[in-house]
């Protein structure tokens, strides 16, 4: 399995072409381009622009360079993962998650709403979730647990 690293630049100044020729001079691949802009004192922020900048299941390392797995929110998304391939509701996963004592990242308890938009996140982490040893071993738990189907 191929592992990738992730980098930021922070453009403090006006872009240059010269930093992209640098980098990919070096192998690396351009992943996206992120904009800001100053908004008139007139137009009020869209809804839920400032609510997550990093992604859940992330957090920023202790050296601040990099985003790591967060351990409680990783277990949280491989519960979820698990559960919605095992066809379980939104309701049983929000129960099972809320009985084992997980919580959102804002302290409250998980709801079907909350489950239903973590759908986005669970996609972009299943590959590596798919490849994990961890998920092969609940594969294998879950498949045993399965009833046999009738023919």
């Amino acid at each position: 399995m191929a592992y990738f690293e992730r980098i930021r630049d922070v453009i403090s100044g006006p872009f240059s072409p010269e930093v992209i020729r640098q980098r990919t001079a070096a192998g690396w691949q351009m992943m996206s381009i992120e904009w800001r802009r100053e908004l008139p004192d007139a137009e009020a922020p869209s809804e839920g622009v400032f609510d997550e900048d990093i992604p859940y299941g992330l957090r920023i390392s202790d050296d601040c360079a990099r985003l790591e797995a967060h351990p409680a929110e990783h277990q949280v998304l491989m519960e979820m993962m698990e559960m919605l391939a095992q066809d379980f509701s939104y309701s049983s996963i929000v129960s099972s998650l809320n009985e084992k004592g997980h919580r959102m990242r804002d302290g409250r308890p998980w709801n079907r709403i909350a489950v239903f938009k973590m759908i986005p996140r669970l996609i972009e982490v299943g590959p590596r979730f798919f490849n994990s040893g961890e998920w092969e071993l609940r594969r294998q738990r879950f498949e045993r647990a399965r009833p046999p189907e009738a023919y």
